[in-house]
C-alpha cells in the first residue's frame, strides 16, 4: 500500500509541481501578496493612516467652523467682542482692575 501511495504522490508532484508555469505563478503571488507596495501589510497600514487623516480633517472643519462663527458673531455682536476681549486677552476698561487665576 506504502508503494501505492508513493506512486500517487508522485505522479500528483510530477502532474502540478513540476509544471514551471504554476510555480512561477504561485511565486509572482506570493511576492505581490507579501514583499510589494501593495501588500496586504502595507495596505493595512495605508488604510489605517487614511482613517487618521479623515479623523484629523473632521475635527480641523469643525475647528474651522467654531472660528468662522465666532468671527462672524465678533462682526454683528458688541457683546460678544468685550467678552472675547475680556476673557481671552485680559482687556480692561480705564479704572478698572483684572485678577487672572491660573
Amino acid at each position: 500500500m506504502s508503494a501505492a501511495n508513493n506512486r500517487t504522490f508522485a505522479q500528483w508532484a510530477r502532474r502540478y509541481l513540476m509544471n514551471f508555469s504554476l510555480i512561477a505563478i504561485v511565486g509572482m503571488l506570493a511576492y505581490i501578496l507579501f514583499f510589494t507596495d501593495t501588500s496586504i501589510q502595507q495596505t493595512y497600514i495605508y488604510e489605517h493612516q487614511a482613517e487618521q487623516l479623515s479623523h484629523e480633517i473632521r475635527v480641523e472643519t469643525d475647528s474651522l467652523e467654531y472660528y468662522r462663527n465666532l468671527n462672524r458673531r465678533l462682526a454683528s455682536d458688541p457683546h460678544t467682542l468685550e467678552k472675547t476681549a475680556r476673557e481671552q486677552y485680559h482687556m480692561q476698561r480705564p479704572h478698572e482692575d483684572v485678577f487672572v487665576i491660573e
